[in-house]
């Protein structure tokens, strides 16, 4: 997540070579070595010194001015500081760290022995910057010539995910927008906002939280800054921003006291203006803390400004699971794909044993029906509540304590999934009309395979498939035509593809459930070409006139294709 590929919490993989296998990732990814075949490790020779040349000189590398070492030797030099930096494998992508682009400013002094570069991150929040940096050293350390090692870090300024023309220039030099939402009051929305974007700031990121509720805003209640009142520079027009802890905020409730007896409308525009015409600078995250439900306010933002993310907060009630999935299928109509889940006030230890008073399940429901990367729970902590109402984020006031590691399991996963939309598949799900099939690449697959269309469809797992409260299926097999086609397909991030059916339908699809659909073989596709074929030829002849009926074609053509 962290250069152009991603960090994860998992330690850093290494080549089988180096090291004689793969260290596996914390947050349950597959080891690398497991995935993908270990990249041998490699010495750059004298043979090989033009094309370490050649290649350092496309990552900037330099040979110190002050050494008299002949250029072939230097080229040979960083070659193998190239080859060492090469062994460290970013975990998700399985690209190395080279090839990735993070290191910069090689320089190398080889009279001397010594070794300066730069690694440049895309995110000064990544979760393992420092084994980033203990890794490069020690491999690089390990060269026989190597008398130092001069590591520095670095991440690349913040800019959009995405170039938008479009946004407001207060908004121009943030890197990501993040939507911390619940269709359901009272779940711990504000509280997760609030203290997911302090936990962003201790990461290393800068970081600003937007407060979206003009009825009931919470930021005032939960920090404070000196400055409580927000100020519009008289040049610009834009609105400063409040600051705390190296926060920047933004809410109704320092605009001034006052009644907020606005119509929806009104409310929306307000909040939109507010949004845009804040001066927000340079920012790699900014936390918008949505208010209750899927209103106006909801869609005019989504509308308006390109939220990169959407981290949902639930309860493991059943009917915080329905309204849960409602937000979900609305973030994936505005095209915003939801990284995290969090079940807030899913236990409490007592005496020892752990208990469940709300139940169980709908955490996990809602990552298995939509297939979302991430499910975070959080126990119930008195000192959680109360150290919002005290003004200072329990990650503020206790930031080595068990609900700060918590935040910063969560803080990893949007980090983390935030850094994979950047390599998010565009075509990891397209339709095939020759075949009438789906063409399958999964973010982490190496090939292709084909599904039927009538198979996906019949495996819809929504509320509209399924009993929300029994979990019986209720859509029938016979309920779905064999020969049903998609009418449109997009991904939703790197976790599903969102497919619009000929018949008004909309389906999320997950990678997961595509995974485990059964596949088309070669002689299934070979056969489904051959009949979508003579049908269309059996249309074109009716249309034409002369000769058996369109039905009797198509009911000889499927004759046929039985035998």
């Amino acid at each position: 997540m962290v250069g152009s590929a991603l960090c994860t919490t998992s330690q850093i993989s290494l080549c089988a070579a180096q090291r004689g296998g793969s260290r596996g990732s914390t947050c349950g990814a597959v080891p690398l070595a497991q995935r993908r075949p270990a990249r041998p490790s490699r010495r750059v020779n004298a043979a090989s010194s033009t094309a370490g040349a050649a290649r350092a000189a496309r990552l900037g590398c330099r040979a110190s001015s002050e050494t008299a070492a002949p250029a072939a030797a230097v080229q040979s030099r960083e070659g193998d500081v190239l080859a060492a930096l090469s062994r460290i494998i970013d975990p998700d992508f399985g690209m190395n760290i080279v090839d990735c682009g993070f290191v910069k400013d090689l320089a190398i002094d080889a009279g001397a022995g010594s070794v300066s570069f730069r690694l440049e991150l895309t995110t000064p929040a990544c979760p393992i910057k420092d084994e980033f940096e203990r890794q490069a050293r020690d491999n690089v350390s390990a060269l026989p010539w190597v008398t130092s090692v001069d590591v520095r870090m670095d991440a690349r300024p913040p800019a959009p995910l995405l170039p938008d023309e479009d946004r407001p220039n207060g908004l121009r030099s943030v890197s990501h927008i993040i939507a911390v939402s619940s269709c359901k009051g009272g779940v711990g929305k504000s509280t997760t906002a609030v203290n997911l974007a302090f936990t962003l700031a201790q990461m290393g990121a800068k970081v600003g939280i937007f407060d979206a509720d003009v009825y009931g805003p919470s930021l005032p209640t939960m920090i404070s800054p000196e400055l409580r009142v927000l100020q519009m520079d008289p040049e610009t027009k834009a609105i400063t921003p409040v600051e705390y802890e190296g926060v920047k905020a933004v809410s109704f409730g320092y605009a001034g006291q006052g009644s907020a007896i606005m119509r929806g409308p009104m409310v929306s525009g307000l909040i939109q203006q507010l949004l845009t015409t804040t001066d927000w600078g340079e920012l790699d995250y900014l936390i918008v803390d949505f208010p209750p439900g899927t209103g106006d306010i909801q869609l005019t933002l989504c509308q308006s400004v390109s939220f990169s993310a959407a981290v949902i907060v639930t309860t493991p009630q059943k009917l915080a699971f329905i309204d849960v999935a409602k937000g979900i299928r609305m973030f994936a109509k505005l095209m915003v794909p939801c990284v995290a889940v969090v079940e807030n006030m899913s236990y409490f230890d007592a005496e020892g044993k752990r208990f469940f008073p709300f139940g169980q399940g709908s955490g996990d429901r809602i990552v298995g029906e939509f297939g979302l990367p991430n499910l975070v729970r959080f126990p119930i902590v008195p000192d959680l509540s109360a150290a919002g109402d005290s003004g200072r984020p329990v990650v503020v006031s206790d930031p080595t304590g068990p609900t700060a590691q918590a935040f910063l399991e969560l803080g990893a996963a949007v980090v983390r999934e935030v850094a994979k939309l950047r390599r998010a598949p565009k075509n990891s799900v397209r339709y095939d009309a020759e075949l009438g099939a789906f063409v399958v690449k999964l973010p982490n697959g190496e090939e292709e395979f084909l599904l039927d269309p009538a198979t996906v469809r019949r495996n819809d797992t929504s509320a509209k498939s399924i009993n929300e409260w029994t979990g019986e299926r209720t859509l029938r097999d016979s309920d779905i035509p064999d020969d049903i086609e998609p009418a449109a397909w997009q991904p939703v991030g790197n976790y599903a593809v969102q497919i619009s059916w000929q018949d008004g339908f909309s389906q999320i699809a997950p990678f997961d459930l595509l995974d485990a659909l059964p596949r088309l073989s070669a002689e299934d596709a070979q056969a489904r070409q051959a009949m979508r074929a003579r049908l269309a030829a059996a249309k074109a002849a009716a249309a034409g006139g002369g000769g058996p009926s369109a039905a009797q074609q198509i009911l000889q053509t499927a004759q046929t294709a039985q035998q």
